[in-house]
């Protein structure tokens, strides 16, 4: 995913997301927050990834917090914590980022992929019930968009079948539940801080979440190697750890985590407003918080119905406006996973969205002014291809 997403053509282009205009104000705090990792040589295990691991943890309502190397890094180890192996079942999301399945496949565990709620795009609890079969160890419902997923149902059906819950809260950091944080509910949580993320670093970082005290410290083990004490093995891990530079950078973008949250939060309640007044309720899907908790907007999407999405979302980049399509091929029609044998027709609202969905610029620091731009630049590329059909 491009960091910094803009348009073709106009003089003044609205990017999806621009990443330096929301870093340049902490420069200088950044380059403090470097050199004193630099002066202190520590750029592994430093104190700055232990502030960071336990203001997560706070954050989240979790007992523990373990950093990582990546989001993705964070799904394998959580599956391999809670000892996912070849044979055993996997529910997900197919309307998700890659890594949610991938990292069941790396074990030789099988995902199984479900359909989603078509108001929210996160897992529909009725599809998650019919797929669970004696061979299920876990489900992994994912936070999309910003969004918890609908966690009672999926809670009480893990309860009663004794599989585990994963969270996927890469891009739903902040975000809560009927009052409790994503990364809490669930078994583990796990969080990306990939640059694009509502907190991002300078490059890949990721972090899990767990109540469980014996969870926590085999998490800690398998992200090292599977090492304790150190060159003893207990199990085979991985290499995966949160370097220094990245937790000192990101402690300085967590202070302001709150404040980026409320204007991504203005900003929708904005786009609403001028998606009613433009009077596109009847050309455009708009985005629900349907779930109770709080939303905190990692992306704005919209629906395109009637096969013209990809057709608009070049329109309007010659408009200078960007978007992005997340995501354009489900993963049940991925080839990489044939040999599960989806087809086209077995999750038809994950399908629909695939086609339909189109994520518009909601950044912290988007002005009102690009905003009404955007909305005018949609509002004129709808009308435009209305006439012309008629």
């Amino acid at each position: 995913m491009s960091a910094n997403v803009t348009g073709k053509t106009a003089t003044n282009p609205v990017p999806l997301l621009d990443v330096g205009r929301g870093n340049r104000p902490l420069r200088e705090e950044f380059l403090d927050a470097m050199a004193a990792v630099i002066d202190s040589g520590r750029f592994l295990h430093g104190p700055e990834v232990k502030q960071l691991e336990d203001s997560v943890a706070a954050l989240s309502g979790a007992r523990h917090a373990i950093g990582c190397a990546s989001g993705s890094d964070a799904l394998l180890l959580a599956l391999m914590a809670l000892d996912i192996r070849c044979g055993d079942e996997v529910i997900v999301p197919s309307f998700t980022f890659f890594a949610t399945a991938s990292a069941v496949w790396r074990l030789g565990a099988k995902p199984v992929f479900v359909d989603i709620d078509p108001e929210t795009y996160n897992l529909d609890p009725l599809a998650v019930s019919r797929a669970i079969t004696p061979a299920t160890k876990a489900i992994i419902p994912v936070h999309l968009f910003g969004q918890s997923a609908d966690m009672d149902p999926l809670l009480a059906m893990a309860r009663h079948t004794g599989v585990a819950v994963i969270e996927d809260a890469a891009q739903a950091i902040g975000a809560s539940y009927k009052g409790q944080g994503v990364g809490s509910l669930g078994a583990i949580g796990c969080f990306s801080f990939y640059p694009t993320k509502n907190l991002g670093g300078f490059g890949d970082g990721g972090l899990l979440t767990t109540n469980d005290d014996r969870l926590a410290e085999r998490l800690r083990l398998f992200a090292a190697h599977g090492m304790n004490p150190r060159y003893y093995h207990q199990v085979v891990g991985i290499n995966s750890r949160l370097d220094t530079i990245q937790a000192a950078i990101l402690n300085v973008k967590l202070r302001h985590l709150e404040a980026w949250t409320a204007a991504r939060e203005a900003n929708a309640a904005r786009y609403f407003q001028l998606f009613s007044r433009a009077g596109l309720s009847d050309q455009l899907g708009l985005p629900s918080a349907a779930v109770p908790g709080r939303h905190v907007w990692n992306q704005f999407t919209v629906r395109v119905p009637g096969g013209q999405r990809d057709a608009v979302r070049t329109q309007l980049a010659q408009r200078g406006i960007g978007s992005e399509i997340y995501y354009p091929v489900p993963l049940h029609l991925q080839q990489c996973f044939a040999p599960l044998g989806g087809q086209m027709g077995d999750l038809p609202h994950t399908e629909r969205a695939a086609a339909e969905v189109l994520s518009l610029p909601i950044y912290p620091e988007l002005t009102v002014d690009e905003q009404h731009r955007v909305v005018e630049a949609l509002t004129d590329v709808l009308q435009v291809r209305r006439k012309a059909a008629a």
